[in-house]
């Protein structure tokens, strides 16, 4: 005879630990069922290993970051927001701070700690975690569920929350089997992107850049209809492309469009948005100071000299010559350049190298009050397995952890 539990959590990472806590805090009976040999594997890899808890926006703005659909947040955010989310690790003897007053790590700086600190809280509340358990199928009756069936057996439950994640990091377990079990019950999901990733370029110049972070880089989609497609923040380029932080939060917007089109090419601003008027201005400064100056040493005031060198020879310009000896039209390509360099994106490298997915069950189908699906009884999303993602800096896991909390507690109510 299967065994028989109040609710079955399908996944380890913050969502899924996050969701089983709430409903044993409630007293429920809890098994958590995880696929790999150990939990919290995405978890532990989060921002580098340092995890980035969260970060101290209001619901406001923090929704906002999530595009239009960022709405349906609320009531998740209302339930759990940042503030809670300090104060439940406080209260499981995880301290946390913001040392740049905007995102909120564990003071150790190591997501082993938040895993640790988890795994603990579990024991402490009886919740039955078993790992090497692949959920196969959700069982149910049409109108509500059942219990689920793994690789190896069935258990019961009227209560299952779906909190698997999404495909990216497949090295760490991340299959898509959500999305797999979300279809089964007639549930729609939205096309899936690979996303939080570095970009591959068409350009080869890129390769002789790779020595610095620029700071402050605006970069912008040069096609008609993705004008309004934009993002800022620190760059760094690759040997076959760009990365960074406004890479990495810019590629959920540049993923889908790749899908569509060979190319996306691309506009970035790497001089802090000076404009061409401010540039001139800026490189009259220079020679009226230093008058012997060679161009290049001019560029390198405002940037790297790699950059600055492969600009230059870009534009037609010799970089090792005075600004008054350049040629006009060279000259005036050069300005036009720093103020907004033509870049080309031609790929990536798929979900093997996203940190998050863009895409999951539509949000149609979930009751943004509860988490619990509105298809079938019982049944409960949470964390990237939803269509929502967000940018770097906190957003993806604050959702995870306030989605998990309101659909353990929905659960257990």
């Amino acid at each position: 005879m299967p065994k028989k539990y109040d609710l079955i959590v399908v996944g380890s990472g913050a969502a899924g630990m996050m969701a089983a806590i709430t409903a044993a805090r409630a007293g429920k009976k809890i098994l958590l069922l995880e696929k790999l040999s150990k939990i919290g594997a995405k978890l532990k890899a989060t921002g580098g290993g340092r995890c980035n808890l969260t970060n101290t926006l209001d619901n406001e703005t923090f929704m906002e970051r999530f595009g239009r659909d960022g709405k349906f947040m609320m009531p998740a955010l209302e339930a759990f927001d940042h503030t809670a989310l300090r104060t439940f690790f406080e209260e499981i003897g995880v301290r946390s701070h913001a040392p740049d007053g905007y995102r909120v790590f564990p003071v150790t700086h190591s997501s082993q700690t938040i895993i640790n600190a988890m795994a603990d809280e579990m024991t402490r509340l009886g919740i039955e975690v078993m790992c090497g358990e692949k959920v196969l199928t959700l069982e149910h009756d049409g109108i509500e569920v059942i219990g689920v069936k793994t690789e190896k057996r069935s258990y019961l439950a009227a209560s299952v929350i779906i909190a698997t994640g999404g495909k990216g990091y497949p090295m760490l377990g991340a299959e898509g089997d959500g999305y797999e079990i979300a279809k089964a019950t007639g549930h729609k999901v939205t096309p899936l992107y690979p996303a939080m990733m570095p970009l591959k370029l068409k350009e080869t110049w890129v390769a002789h850049c790779r020595a610095d972070t620029i700071a402050k880089v605006e970069l912008r989609v040069n096609m008609k209809k993705y004008k309004k497609l934009h993002a800022k923040g620190d760059h760094i380029f690759t040997k076959e492309g760009i990365r960074g932080p406004v890479v990495l939060d810019f590629s959920r917007e540049i993923t889908p469009l790749l899908s569509k089109f060979e190319e996306v090419p691309l506009l970035a601003n790497f001089t802090k948005g000076m404009n061409e008027e401010q540039l001139r201005t800026h490189f009259k400064k220079q020679v009226s100071a230093h008058p012997e100056s060679s161009l290049l040493e001019i560029m390198t005031t405002l940037l790297p000299e790699s950059l600055s060198r492969q600009l230059c020879m870009l534009a037609g310009t010799d970089p090792d010559k005075t600004l008054a000896k350049q040629e006009g039209e060279a000259r005036d390509k050069l300005f036009k350049m720093l103020v907004w360099t033509p870049l080309t994106v031609n790929g990536h490298d798929g979900f093997k190298m996203a940190m998050i997915t863009r895409g999951g069950v539509h949000l149609k189908e979930i009751d943004p009050y509860t988490m619990e699906s509105r298809r079938l009884k019982g049944l409960y999303f949470c964390g990237e397995v939803v269509n929502l993602d967000g940018p770097c800096g906190g957003y993806n896991l604050q959702w995870s952890f306030s989605s998990g909390y309101l659909a353990g507690r929905s659960s257990a109510s």
